[in-house]
């Protein structure tokens, strides 16, 4: 985000939750509005004081036309199970966002997501209901954990991005393919700091092959879509 945003940028944080990452962009001089569904959340927000917090829909965001620099959709996207729910928040930030004004949404990968809930019940016999996940993304309350919501493949947040009116979109994997690895040494700051690296350089030797590209983010178990609303 960082490599994109300009110095004192206006930002959108949609599903904001408690200000993970208002609070980071609002230290960096950006200057930030937090936007989430949960009350509770967006109080507990607004007591950082360093950016505004308000309770909202990401299908409804309560903004003006292009009055921001940059949207940030952290959550939503895999949070909304309906295709036409996130396709209405994805429009909505295009409609908020300036010309030229940066998306930055994030899913939860399908394929590593269902990996990892299979391998977390010991290898199970595979149901049609498991198989469906693969098939759709779709999933309600998966084992625990969240209620439910969807998981993309990258050529689908590719698609639902790009049909939104964003363009030059990519898909990066955040964590990159070894982050299974590194929760077993998540202690050792410096050896995650160069698998992080690692990771980054892989993807930076991979430009101009996309198949790569996807194949590398596909392992990921969260896709972040960077886009632009054309000028």
């Amino acid at each position: 985000m960082r490599r994109v945003l300009a110095p004192g940028s206006r930002v959108l944080d949609v599903g904001g939750a408690t200000g993970v990452h208002s609070r980071w962009l609002a230290d960096d001089g950006h200057e930030v509005t937090l936007l989430d569904p949960v009350p509770a959340q967006v109080a507990r927000a607004a007591e950082v004081d360093t950016f505004s917090a308000l309770v909202g829909d990401a299908r409804d965001l309560p903004s003006a036309d292009a009055s921001f620099d940059a949207v940030l959709l952290l959550g939503p996207l895999y949070h909304l199970v309906s295709a036409a729910d996130r396709a209405t928040a994805l429009a909505e930030a295009r409609r908020v966002m300036r010309p030229g004004g940066a998306l930055f949404a994030q899913g939860i990968g399908r394929l590593t997501a269902f990996t990892e809930a299979v391998t977390t019940r010991g290898f199970p016999d595979l149901g049609q209901a498991d198989l469906e996940i693969l098939r759709t993304g779709v999933w309600f309350s998966m084992h625990g954990g969240f209620p439910g919501g969807h998981l993309h493949s990258v050529a689908q947040l590719r698609q639902e991005v790009t049909a939104a009116g964003f363009t030059d979109v990519v898909v990066h994997g955040l964590e990159g393919p070894g982050t299974g690895a590194l929760e077993l040494v998540a202690e050792d700051a410096r050896l995650v700091e160069l698998a992080v690296e690692l990771a980054e350089r892989l993807e930076e030797q991979l430009v101009g092959r996309p198949s790569a590209l996807d194949a590398l983010a596909e392992r990921s178990p969260h896709l972040l879509a960077v886009g632009r609303r054309p000028p």
